[in-house]
């Protein structure tokens, strides 16, 4: 692969992350010869900008006032990177040698590619895939995304199943690898999702206007998962369902847009009852605040959206609605 430091950047986005900074920061260096690492701050206070500046002086780091969450962090980086590609990578992930170059060269096959995304894998369970990615996205019938090797909060060992190349619906922002003006002049991350799912959103555009988006078996990280928030967290779980919902109003084609969210906010009062049975009622009022959310955002939303063509953005039917009746939440 004939790049340098001129071409590619890894861009790892930290809050407070500065005990994932010290596992993981000196292998991404070790295993990114031919990138430049960037960190991006959004307005730590745990002495992690102090500490990368003392001991790795060659990481590049950008300072943001605030803290603008997961979309907007990125949106305003970008704009401050030299490099036309662009690697998006969580600071709880552990790299593997040679993993930037599969990610490269996918993306330079073809002037459609605009986001490639590695296998990701369980950095507590090296065998299994990880919850955020796995072997790249889908989206089903209802608007649920979902992975191949993870199913709702299950996944899969890895044996191979998905070891080829394949175009996805969407690529995980745990690690993804982009072309920054493409991202740039498509608006980038709606950053009123500020974290979670805006990567399927974002996704989901640019389908919608030609571009693909593909997954590579040939690099592989290593993801802890949950280091910003906590799978169990209840602001998560509101992130989760009010974003899901305003993608929905963003992105369906009109013929599905009321049938398929007047379900899921069925569907979402089920869920709602299920998490009350299990004695989790954070998780029920999360959900409840989403429902208000998106109701707010509603009308702003609608009349920004514009029809889309019903091209092949579902791959299975009902797939994590099946999930969950078979395994539960």
């Amino acid at each position: 692969m004939n790049n340098t430091r001129k071409h590619i950047a890894v861009a790892l986005l930290n809050r407070n992350g500065k005990h994932w900074l010290e596992k993981f920061l000196p292998g991404v260096i070790d295993h990114s010869p031919e990138a430049q690492v960037y960190v991006i701050d959004n307005r730590s206070d745990d002495g992690s900008v102090e500490w990368i500046r003392k001991h790795f002086p060659e990481v590049k780091v950008i300072g943001l006032v605030k803290n603008y969450g997961f979309a907007g962090g990125y949106n305003r980086a970008l704009k401050q990177i030299d490099e036309p590609f662009v690697i998006l990578l969580n600071t709880d992930v552990e790299v593997t040698e040679h993993w930037i170059e599969p990610l490269i060269n996918l993306l330079l096959s073809d002037d459609k590619v605009v986001a490639v995304q590695p296998k990701i894998k369980d950095y507590k369970n090296k065998a299994f895939f990880e919850y955020a990615g796995a072997a790249g996205g889908f989206i089903d019938n209802l608007g649920y995304p979902y992975c191949q090797g993870r199913i709702g909060r299950f996944t899969e060992k890895d044996e191979g199943q998905y070891d080829r190349i394949k175009e996805i619906h969407w690529a995980s922002g745990a690690c993804m690898a982009v072309k920054k003006d493409i991202f740039l002049k498509s608006g980038g991350f709606d950053e009123y999702f500020f974290a979670h799912q805006e990567e399927v959103d974002w996704a989901w555009r640019m389908r919608r206007i030609g571009y693909k988006l593909f997954f590579t078996p040939h690099a592989t990280v290593y993801h802890v998962g949950g280091g910003s928030l906590s799978y169990g967290n209840a602001f998560k779980t509101y992130l989760n369902f009010r974003n899901n919902l305003i993608m929905l109003l963003k992105n369906l084609p009109s013929d599905k847009l009321f049938p398929v969210i007047l379900l899921r906010l069925v569907l979402d009062g089920i869920a709602g009852l299920m998490y009350l049975l299990k004695l989790k009622p954070g998780h029920t009022r999360a959900i409840v605040k989403a429902h208000f959310s998106f109701y707010k955002m509603f009308k702003k939303y609608y009349k920004q959206r514009s029809d889309p063509f019903t091209g092949a953005y579902y791959k299975g039917k009902y797939v994590l609605l099946k999930a969950v009746l078979k395994r539960g939440l």
